[in-house]
């Protein structure tokens, strides 16, 4: 039996608004966060992620009260990232009413954090986000992609397929592989990331990075992806998670 794609909102967080732009430049206000997560669980989102994008500590307290009280509305899985930079983190968004936690730029700097927050919680509980673009300039790495930060405005050298199959055998339990050349251009995802990915990594894989229509979403599960993500096309009305899950069950793809 084939397992269901889910169809997962992102909603992009800063001091307490979900905000949306490209690269995480240029952001919009796009409504509150707890009315924006009870619609979409309305629609039938599969999950949610919340990302903390000003990720300060001086703002950390405003996130968490952003998961406490969307936890005690919406009662779909909830994944919070940003800022996440140890065990404790991750601790305190899971005590607030997270599922799973992303992490990211931490792991880049010091990776045996993947297999701490792994044994502590189990791998369940973690979703590696990887912003990966294509290598520019005098950057070469094997796969033609390498993992950035800084939302994509500063490359790491690092080869992007290689980070998410080694991040995979660290313990992440699920990859979040985000094409920042695509992020926020509604031209599509980038497909031949997604294949090179999904050809060396057995964990659970999410697309996201370049929606723009519902068929974007089918050929994102056609190349591997086990969900599909996506923001602003929800956040301002382009298209529901009702139609997006319509089109992807009339091309022949199980979803929920």
């Amino acid at each position: 039996m084939s397992v269901a794609i889910r169809v997962i909102p992102c909603l992009d967080v800063d001091a307490g608004r979900v905000v949306k732009g490209v690269n995480f430049a240029d952001l919009r206000d796009a409504g509150d966060p707890v009315e924006l997560a009870d619609r979409y669980d309305a629609e039938g989102a599969d999950e949610l992620t919340f990302l903390d994008v000003s990720a300060s500590s001086g703002d950390r307290e405003t996130m968490v009260d952003v998961v406490r009280r969307t936890a005690e509305q919406v009662f779909v899985p909830l994944t919070v990232g940003g800022g996440v930079r140890s065990t404790d983190d991750v601790d305190r968004l899971l005590r607030a009413g997270a599922d799973k936690v992303g992490v990211n730029t931490a792991a880049i700097a010091r990776p045996e954090l993947i297999a701490e927050i792994a044994e502590r919680f189990g791998s369940q509980v973690l979703t590696l986000s990887v912003d990966a673009r294509r290598v520019t300039g005098d950057v070469t790495t094997p796969s033609g992609y390498e993992v950035t930060t800084h939302g994509g405005r500063r490359g790491t050298g690092i080869d992007a397929v290689e980070w998410a199959e080694r991040v995979a055998v660290l313990g992440a339990g699920e990859i979040l592989l985000n094409s920042m050349d695509a992020d926020g251009t509604n031209a599509g995802f980038d497909l031949e990331m997604l294949r090179a990915v999904r050809e060396r990594v057995h964990v659970p894989l999410v697309a996201s990075g370049g929606a723009g229509t519902p068929q974007h979403f089918v050929e994102a599960a056609q190349a591997g992806a086990d969900a599909v993500l996506a923001a602003s096309v929800f956040h301002f009305g382009v298209l529901t998670v009702g139609q997006v899950k319509d089109t992807m069950r009339a091309a022949g793809l199980v979803v929920r």
